[in-house]
């Protein structure tokens, strides 16, 4: 680590100096906490003093015996005052609502060269992302809740289950929601602690390690949520760590997010270097493909509240932390939540952005549950709901998400929040599905989703596989499935994502019988989507063209299969007649075609 760096903000790798290392047959620990006034570091050998080093504001002490998986604090006096932390730094960390940090060998024989050497950010490639808490997607105990028994299955065990279910799935990549040590189950991860712990709920590092080599040993890129706005307040965290607020505000007012925890000071170079040296941890060490970033919104505007003004030094430190990470790490992707219009978002930083990949697009989340949650006589008057992406998208390299976020909180699931009854919410769904991945942008879906799950997600349970006997939800997830190799197959949906060339209009003026048609093309192919999002049947449908001479039915989200009312004709190419698709269209309905 270089201390001038660490001060200015420009180290990536002060986790190679600070915390714990194993070192002449024990294990040498460091920290910085300029402002104690004495430090002692508690271990299973008892209680070993620290010394400054460097320029008097990092400590240090060695302490022969230890190995990895031994426990340890870090006791801090500033004052009268005396409070154990675990370490910033530390690879470990105890179960909750234990909080010792751990000892950690983080050595590991990888076989993904391959992979890390060919993978990419996927702007001309598909990407169907399937998003996932660890901890409920599926448990030892089934339904029961886990209170005091440990039913988590760890991160190696896991793989066994969730690489086949993603490959038949069909999905390209599967983004964790945050893995960092925290304290309340019901934070979700977004909460941390320990900063560079993965959460011992499931297991070690090595466990972890061993889940991301199997992942890329099927061909699955792995994302992780980062959390680089705020930090959990328990006292023995980062909260007051020497004493003094070393890495949130002193100003309450502004040390206090609106969830309660405490918000990082961003124009300290100390604590921009902490950050960043976390994001390329996971990186490196773990071999993340990706770092999906919380909250952008507060980096961008003060509190997240647009008339206090843009947050200037926010805004430098993830512009230059995201430029750092790009360079050390080839291939990986840079994702923003983000709900701002700020510009810039997703272009490079040597171009003046901030230097993302993509960002989450949170206005066509919200305006198309909107629509589909509107009485079918009203959505003539919701008719641009649906087609108002279309007039920013090529803004910036968007990413279409159906996230944890909206299947919480009494919000309702994904299929919950579709109109009417219980049989028609299907249809429904299953043509906001075909709409979402025919619309320009890569795809994101959360856990259950893909079972028209009807129970909000509790992070206590897993999933309702049992639903999977029933046969409307049976057949929704084999709909899922089909969409999402159709997309992964198919250049036409995702190798012009972000070029207007790649999407063109051919329905978009019918809100009286509220049907939209829309082409998707790339140098080889032409798709087009056909939606009827009425409670009609439409019957000798109508849709020009331009130049094509046949086409070719690949997709109907009401065929009986899918529990719909249609029957599955031949697959074959059909001559048009001057350029026109004439199509009988279900009420609720989809159809994909390819054309020539």
């Amino acid at each position: 680590m270089n201390i001038r760096d660490f001060y200015a903000g420009a180290e990536f790798f002060a986790h190679t100096w600070l915390g714990a290392h194993l070192q002449d047959g024990g294990v040498t620990f460091r920290t910085y906490a300029p402002n104690a006034d004495e430090i002692s570091v508690c271990t299973t050998h008892g209680t070993c003093a620290m010394y400054r080093v460097a320029d008097g504001n990092f400590w240090e002490a060695h302490v022969d015996g230890l190995g990895s998986g031994d426990p340890y604090t870090f006791r801090i006096r500033h004052g009268d005052d005396v409070q154990e932390h675990c370490d910033p730094y530390g690879y470990g960390m105890d179960l909750r609502p234990a909080h010792r940090s751990i000892v950690r060998d983080l050595s590991f024989e990888w076989h993904d060269e391959e992979w890390m050497r060919e993978r990419s950010v996927c702007l001309d490639e598909p990407m169907n992302i399937y998003e996932l808490h660890l901890g409920s997607w599926h448990k030892r105990s089934g339904d029961r809740q886990s209170g005091e028994v440990q039913d988590w299955f760890t991160y190696s065990e896991i793989a066994y289950q969730l690489i086949p279910y993603l490959k038949e799935a069909g999905y390209t990549h599967v983004e964790f929601m945050p893995l960092m040590e925290h304290p309340y189950d019901g934070s979700w991860g977004y909460q941390p602690t320990g900063f560079f712990s993965p959460t011992s709920r499931y297991g070690t590092a090595r466990q972890l390690m061993e889940l991301i080599d199997m992942l890329h040993g099927a061909h699955i890129g792995a994302i992780l949520d980062y959390v680089p706005v705020h930090f959990a307040t328990d006292d023995y965290g980062l909260a007051n760590f020497d004493g003094t607020p070393l890495f949130e505000y002193s100003d309450k007012e502004m040390a206090v997010s609106e969830w309660g925890s405490f918000n990082f000071m961003h124009g300290r170079g100390d604590t921009r270097s902490f950050l960043q040296s976390a994001a390329n941890y996971w990186l490196g060490a773990y071999h993340f493909d990706g770092l999906r970033m919380d909250a952008i919104s507060r980096i961008v505007y003060r509190q997240g509240d647009k008339s206090l003004g843009v947050n200037s030094e926010a805004v430098d430190f993830v512009r230059n932390m995201n430029g750092g990470l790009k360079y050390l790490n080839a291939g990986i992707m840079l994702v923003a939540e983000d709900s701002t219009d700020y510009p810039g978002i997703t272009r490079s930083v040597s171009k003046g952005g901030l230097g993302f990949d993509y960002k989450w697009d949170m206005g066509w989340m919200n305006d198309t549950l909107n629509f589909f949650r509107t009485p079918p006589d009203e959505r003539g008057d919701q008719y641009h709901k649906l087609s108002f992406s279309m007039m920013y998208y090529p803004n910036e390299h968007y990413l279409l998400s159906l996230s944890h976020d909206e299947v919480v909180h009494e919000k309702a699931t994904i299929a919950q929040k579709m109109w009417g009854d219980y049989d028609l919410k299907f249809p429904q769904a299953r043509a906001l599905y075909l709409y979402m991945f025919a619309h320009p942008g890569k795809k994101l879906n959360f856990m259950g989703s893909e079972l028209a799950q009807l129970r909000e997600w509790d992070e206590q349970r897993e999933q309702d596989w049992s639903l999977r006997q029933f046969p409307l939800h049976d057949s929704f997830y084999h709909y899922c499935v089909e969409l999402n190799k159709i997309y992964s197959d198919h250049p036409a949906l995702w190798a012009r994502d972000y070029e207007c060339s790649g999407f063109i209009w051919r329905q978009v003026s019918d809100n009286t019988n509220v049907v939209y048609a829309f082409e998707r093309r790339s140098t080889c192919e032409r798709m087009l989507c056909v939606l009827n999002l009425s409670d009609q049947k439409l019957s000798n449908y109508h849709v020009s063209l331009g130049e094509a001479k046949r086409t070719k039915v690949l997709l109907n989200s009401d065929w009986h299969r899918f529990s719909g009312s249609t029957a599955e004709t031949e697959h074959s190419w059909h001559r048009l007649a001057r350029n026109e698709l004439v199509c009988d269209l279900a009420p609720f309905s989809g159809q994909l075609y390819a054309v020539e």
